[in-house]
């Protein structure tokens, strides 16, 4: 089983920055994808940026250009930094733990929120 613990989120001006960070503990193996995806209200949750214990790494086309996603291999940490933020950004950001391989098993964050207002 895996834990993910998000830190960040809150409230932001268009234009700005934010950064989100997420840990995951518990019984983590090495090859596995890391990332957030996002889900604004009334909308579906949908993919924003992920990278994988090799290094690859994709980002959502809406956030190319602003959204930066960097993982720690040792840590087992992925951040998420956000610049020239949108009011269109605005929704609730999940941590992503994807176990690859046979068991495909998946593990989300609690969520965090993220309000982009003047």
């Amino acid at each position: 089983q895996v834990q993910l613990v998000e830190s960040g989120g809150g409230l932001v001006q268009p234009g700005g920055s934010m950064r989100l960070s997420c840990t995951a503990s518990g019984k983590m193996v090495k090859s596995n994808v890391m990332g957030w995806y996002r889900q604004a209200p009334g909308k579906q949750r949908e993919f924003v940026a992920v990278q994988s214990s090799g290094g690859f790494i994709n980002y959502h086309d809406s956030v190319k250009g602003r959204f930066t996603i960097h993982r720690d291999n040792a840590k087992n940490t992925v951040v998420l930094q956000m610049n020239s933020l949108r009011p269109e950004d605005t929704a609730v950001y999940f941590c992503n733990v994807e176990i690859t391989g046979p068991s495909n098993q998946n593990y989300w964050g609690q969520g965090t929120q993220v309000t982009v207002s003047s």
